[in-house]
């Protein structure tokens, strides 16, 4: 296996984890335990690690330690700003592109993420979730805003995992449902600025964090 790809995996190997809770906040993280666990060299992990520093995932004291950052509601909302507007970007340029294939896809994640909501499952309603964005994401056929979705968006979906709402997230069945419906209709604007909306939706999310920990 090349070494490029080596490194592509412990990143999002450890990024996952960070992300689903198999590694907790403010969990100390050594570099020679995650070679071993991965099957892999050290050198892979700690470029992994340098990038997860980057993102906000994790944070290190050179000498000291390595660990799991902690849930930061502040970080978060600045990662969702950011979010939210390559979504609604990759809707302005993916809805003239939006075969009816990628429209019943949209409409299939969604009703995954219908299921998988009713079922309390949120690892499926998370992975629907990125399924229907990514229909969009895919057909706007722009590398530069997927590598940005890329570091932002694991850093909103760990605290969205940890608040996940029934409610909040049946609201979302209903705007992906709109988000279709406007793309099906070609109606550039409509579509964007509903994208946008769903992933600004998640204040709510954060109100919860921010009640749960005043310092936030």
């Amino acid at each position: 296996m090349s070494r490029s790809l080596l490194r592509e995996n412990a990143y999002q190997w450890i990024r996952d984890a960070i992300v689903d809770g198999t590694f907790a906040p403010g969990e100390r993280l050594n570099d020679a335990e995650l070679a071993e666990w991965l099957g892999v060299s050290r050198t892979p992990v700690r470029e992994a690690l340098t990038r997860l520093e980057k993102s906000g995932l994790v944070q290190t004291k050179p000498g000291r330690y390595t660990m799991v950052s902690p849930l930061d509601a502040g970080a978060a909302r600045a990662a969702q700003t950011v979010t939210a507007a390559m979504h609604e970007l990759a809707v302005r340029e993916a809805v003239q592109r939006l075969s009816a294939d990628d429209l019943a896809a949209m409409r299939e994640a969604n009703d995954r993420f219908a299921a998988a909501l009713r079922a309390d499952d949120v690892d499926a309603a998370i992975a629907a979730d990125d399924d229907f964005h990514g229909v969009a994401v895919l057909a706007s056929a722009n590398p530069a805003l997927r590598t940005v979705l890329e570091e932002f968006t694991p850093v909103l979906r760990r605290l969205e995992r940890v608040r996940f709402s029934s409610l909040n997230g049946r609201s979302s069945v209903d705007m992906h449902e709109r988000i279709v419906a406007l793309c099906e209709a070609r109606d550039v604007e409509g579509a964007a600025a509903a994208a946008r909306a769903n992933w600004m939706s998640l204040d709510e999310v954060f109100e919860l964090e921010t009640a749960a920990d005043p310092t936030a």
